[in-house]
């Protein structure tokens, strides 16, 4: 493979001074960098743009665009809110509930910790409405192995069916028993 890692994942935000404070704030993250233009460099389009950069560890940035001359930020309507989010690796779980703390000291709801079974995670939103979700593994090697090890089949039968394969529902099924 070619490909080392993600360079940067870039989003849109409504106000970048906003958006660094509150990464700064919840998150403890970083600004890195910001690049402002005129013009888009790869199209030459004329589009003003604040392009910030955050340090999101081990040499991962997250990056956003303020567009102050573009239309105002919307979501597709077709697409439910908890699909589309930023998911970031904390260390435990310890780390899951001090970043909760963190989260609603600033006010905002957090849903979780939910238990995915190799991994227990919270969400919330960031003041541009993207989904954000922590995430602290919990599970061992042989249990992702056997993850990996069913994950083709689970994509053909579902290219073929379009109906949830069951040879990971072990996943969920404590944490649906439980409702």
């Amino acid at each position: 493979m070619l490909i080392e890692k993600i360079h940067h994942v870039a989003y849109r935000c409504k106000d970048a001074k906003e958006t660094v404070d509150f990464y700064k704030r919840v998150m403890g993250m970083e600004l890195v960098g910001a690049i402002a233009e005129d013009k888009v460099p790869s199209t030459k389009e004329p589009d003003p743009y604040m392009h910030i950069f955050l340090d999101a560890g081990s040499g991962n940035i997250l990056a956003f665009f303020e567009l102050p001359k573009s239309p105002p930020m919307s979501r597709d309507p077709n697409t439910p809110d908890w699909t589309q989010h930023i998911a970031f690796q904390v260390a435990d779980v310890a780390a899951l509930e001090t970043i909760k703390a963190k989260a609603k000291a600033e006010g905002l709801e957090v849903v979780g910790p939910t238990d995915h079974d190799i991994f227990k995670s919270i969400y919330f939103f960031d003041p541009s409405g993207h989904r954000l979700e922590l995430a602290a593994w919990t599970t061992t090697p042989e249990t992702m192995a056997k993850l990996k090890a069913v994950a083709p089949a689970m994509v053909e039968e579902w290219a073929a069916t379009k109906k949830p394969p069951r040879h990971a529902a072990w996943l969920h099924e404590k944490e649906f028993a439980a409702h």
